[in-house]
Parts: C-alpha cells; sequence; structure tokens
C-alpha cells in the first residue's frame, strides 16, 4: 500500500464550539476543561511577546543612530571635512538619520580626516586622532 494511493478521508462538519447543547460541543465547558486562562473567553492565553512591557523598563527617548566603522571612512580623501551630510553624498548612508550617526572603532583609518557633528566611540577618537585628523563635536 502507497500513501499517495489511500482513499480520501471524509470528514464532517466542524463542530461550533460553545454554541447551545444542540451544536454537539456545547453546554458547561464546551472542551476548555475547567478554570484558568484559557477557558476564559478571548481564546487563547496571552503571548510572551505580550508579557514584554511588564518585564523591565524601556526608556521612551532611547536613541538608536546609525553605525559606521572607521575602517568605512577611508573613502574620503586627505584631510576632508566629515559629517552627516558628506556622508550622504559619498553613499555612506541613504540619507541622515533622526538619531544621529556614531563612528566605532573597528578596522584602520590611513587618512587624516576631521569628524564633527557625530557621536565618535573612545577607540574610534583614538584612532582618528593617530592618523593625524580631529574630532570636533
Amino acid at each position: 500500500m502507497k500513501l499517495n494511493k489511500l482513499p480520501k478521508i471524509k470528514k464532517g462538519k466542524k463542530k461550533r464550539v460553545g454554541r447551545g447543547y444542540g451544536s454537539g460541543k456545547g453546554g458547561h465547558t464546551t472542551g476548555r476543561g475547567q478554570k484558568g486562562q484559557k477557558a476564559r473567553s478571548g481564546g487563547t492565553a496571552k503571548k510572551p511577546r505580550d508579557y514584554g512591557k511588564e518585564k523591565g523598563f524601556e526608556p521612551p527617548t532611547r536613541k538608536e543612530p546609525a553605525i559606521l566603522n572607521v575602517s568605512s571612512l577611508n573613502v574620503f580623501s586627505d584631510g576632508a571635512d566629515v559629517n552627516p551630510d558628506t556622508l550622504v553624498e559619498v553613499g555612506l548612508l541613504e540619507r541622515i538619520p533622526k538619531d544621529g550617526v556614531k563612528v566605532l572603532g573597528k578596522g584602520v583609518l590611513e587618512k587624516s580626516l576631521s569628524v564633527e557633528g557625530m557621536e565618535v566611540s573612545k577607540k574610534a577618537k583614538e584612532k582618528i586622532e593617530a592618523a593625524g585628523g580631529a574630532v570636533k563635536n
């Protein structure tokens, strides 16, 4: 006997749960067991994502700046001024993000650049200044 040769089994109509005794699955608990959250109206229990806001505090003004690494700034010429506008012109960003830009220290910087109008991590600041550049805020 092959599984694809089995005849289709006809199923009866779906029982309408909780619509009275005449519906076939009505009356007292209608298949939901006795008490508890899943037995109440409203269907299933709360999903884990519904509990997220209760467990911890998330500040309403959380910032999420666009992240760039120091190595991506090598596209600029030596001595260039780097700010969010120039990053958009070069194509490193599609648009100026509302939460700003943060430069992180991953990679090697080979040009001396003047970085302004952006957040800069400690390591990135060290690398920019080691290459002969400056960080202005």
